[in-house]
């Protein structure tokens, strides 16, 4: 595949079409994933016992993924992007066998971390192969099809857990990763050719540690804060503190290193910074509905697990529709322009959940998410798309890692915020969620949900003020320094 390929054809029987089903799949593994363990918990705590632990399947697999995006850019702008995501959909094969295998929670756990370590590189790489590939009025047509995958994996996730727990076993939920990633593997091997000009370069190691290290003390203090240990302990200081000290010494290292990690051009021009803060309102967004919207359907509302999904699921619909318009859109009005609309969009979303009463109707909650995820799918597309389209291939896969790197690090706050806010607020005063649903402490976990949906909406505020801060025409960055390779 070279650059003159001919570039009016872009769907998936085009000859660009085997790489784009490939990194639909590769996708898919990070989607589907999201998902699909969810359901299965019960089962997976029957059977390996460890109640307590859960939650750390979620979070260690959210630290893993979360430190490695922007080393695996760096690296895929020195050594190209094929060889970085065949890594990670290898990575997160590997880790998906073994989670299979699992015979004890401790030992899921740590497995989880290696699937989330191969998580790192796959979404990354996606988005900057796409770029790669395709041109900006391209990429207005080809965003969908990523995007349909998060909106079909939304429903087959929940469903196939389900089936997984109920009538077979819920290793199963690892184990459909074979084959899905096997094939992108082998799409990947076949399709898509990179030439890349091959020099020596200087490995950012002691860059890549303290970030690495850094990065992952602070998002477990922001994760486990509240949880695992109060937020004044000793533990959390101790944790915040040298998390912090890493941080600081990645940035002292990185000023004096030959080729940084994340080099300082990265966070100082007005359209990276930018649209990175766009990306970190969104995750931080994003997460505040995913974490609380099933508890108030469920504990205020009084429906089932099943039922609260799919109210949620209306969020991840209306995302990928609108990210597939966007595209349309923005080639006419500009990326700053659709984005001013989707955040507009999902600040009234926010606003009316905020406002929703007890007797709010759970149709009304999926539709306020399904408004919701339609104005984040109008952001965050165009956003992505205009930060990558200011520099060129030698510095595509830094930009890109750093923005979804932001992303991640915005869901670790909001956890870490909404979860405060709600404990607060709650006060030890529910424990469960059956307990409110019999009617005992009903009030204090809508009061929670309460004061989260106000918070959320807060957050909607500086999402639309971070897109105003978005250049309104973004100029091309380095434009005398870029090397095309051939792809």
């Amino acid at each position: 595949m070279t650059a003159d390929l001919a570039r009016s054809a872009v769907g998936l029987r085009s000859e660009r079409g085997p790489v784009l089903i490939a990194l639909m799949l590769s996708t898919s593994l990070v989607a589907i994933d999201s998902t699909i363990l969810a359901t299965a918990v019960p089962s997976v705590v029957a059977d390996l016992g460890g109640f307590s632990q859960f939650p750390w399947l979620f979070s260690l697999y959210l630290l893993a993924q979360a430190v490695s995006v922007p080393i695996y850019g760096k690296l895929a702008d020195q050594m190209g992007r094929k060889p970085m995501m065949l890594f990670g959909v290898s990575l997160f094969i590997v880790g998906s066998v073994l989670c299979g295998l699992a015979w004890s929670l401790p030992v899921l756990i740590v497995c989880r971390a290696v699937q989330g370590l191969g998580a790192g590189a796959i979404i990354p790489m996606s988005q900057t192969i796409l770029g790669d590939l395709y041109s900006v009025a391209e990429r207005a047509r080809v965003t969908g099809y990523l995007a349909s995958v998060w909106g079909i994996s939304a429903v087959v996730g929940p469903t196939l857990g389900g089936l997984f727990s109920d009538y077979a076993s819920w290793r199963w939920i690892f184990f459909i990763n074979i084959p899905l990633g096997a094939l992108a593997v082998w799409l990947l091997l076949r399709g898509f050719k990179e030439q890349v000009t091959r020099s020596k370069h200087t490995i950012d190691y002691a860059g890549s540690a303290a970030l690495a290290a850094g990065c992952s003390l602070l998002i477990l203090a922001l994760l486990e804060g509240g949880v695992a240990w109060a937020w004044a302990s000793a533990t959390s200081i101790a944790v915040f503190a040298a998390g912090l000290l890493l941080v600081l010494a990645f940035v002292a290292i990185e000023r004096r290193a030959a080729e940084p990690m994340l080099p300082g051009w990265v966070v100082s021009r007005r359209i990276l910074a930018a649209g990175n803060l766009v990306s970190f309102a969104v995750g931080a967004l994003l997460f505040g509905l995913t974490t609380y919207v099933p508890t108030f359907v469920q504990g205020v509302l009084g429906t089932g697990a099943l039922v609260a999904g799919f109210a949620l699921a209306a969020l991840t619909v209306g995302w990928p529709i609108a990210a597939s318009l966007s595209g349309r859109v923005y080639l006419r009005i500009g990326f700053r322009n659709t984005a001013l609309i989707g955040a507009t969009i999902a600040l009234a979303g926010s606003l009316l959940l905020a406002t929703a009463g007890r007797e709010v109707e759970v149709w009304q909650v999926g539709a306020i998410c399904f408004i919701i995820g339609v104005g984040m799918g109008f952001v965050n597309a165009p956003i992505l798309v205009a930060v990558q389209s200011v520099v060129g291939w030698d510095r595509r896969g830094v930009v890109t890692s750093t923005n979804l790197f932001s992303r991640s690090i915005g869901s670790a706050v909001g956890v870490a915020v909404f979860g405060a806010i709600a404990n607060v607020t709650l006060g030890g005063q529910v424990t469960s969620i059956s307990e409110s649903a019999t009617g005992q402490g009903g009030s204090a976990l809508f009061d929670a949900a309460h004061h989260v949906f106000i918070s959320v909406a807060v957050v909607g505020v500086l999402l639309l003020v971070a897109v105003i801060l978005v250049p309104a025409k973004p100029t091309q960055l380095f434009p005398d320094l870029d090397a095309q390779p051939q792809v």
